[in-house]
């Protein structure tokens, strides 16, 4: 596992040792990080989120934060990422509310640009 001496991984959180952590990433608890995953760069990483293997993320995408929805009340909720996706540079993914179940949840092989 390659994690750049800039980066912040909280010690609850679990990176595969085939992961490769970018300069100034930040990873908090319940982050779940799967092998050939990659971090390129200032990337933020909520918890609970769960990341397949084989990803690549771009700068400055926000992963795993509570979602922008006014209704949302701290509820538990929590994001899924599957495997081989390209998320692109400036890319938010927010956690679920209860009108999606509580869960975001990103299949296999997408693209998601800003």
């Amino acid at each position: 596992m390659a994690i750049h001496p800039t980066a912040i991984v909280d010690p609850r959180a679990h990176v595969d040792s085939a992961a490769d952590i970018g300069p100034y990433c930040v990873i908090g608890p319940d982050v779940s990080i799967g092998a050939g995953t990659v971090l390129k760069a200032n990337i933020y990483i909520e918890g609970p989120t769960s990341i397949g293997v084989d990803n690549i993320f771009y700068p400055y995408s926000s992963i795993g934060v509570a979602p922008q929805d006014l209704k949302y009340r701290g509820e538990p909720a929590e994001t899924r990422i599957g495997n081989r996706n390209k998320i692109r540079e400036f890319i938010t993914i927010q956690r679920g509310t209860l009108g999606g179940r509580l869960i975001t949840s990103i299949g296999d092989d997408k693209l998601l640009m800003a």
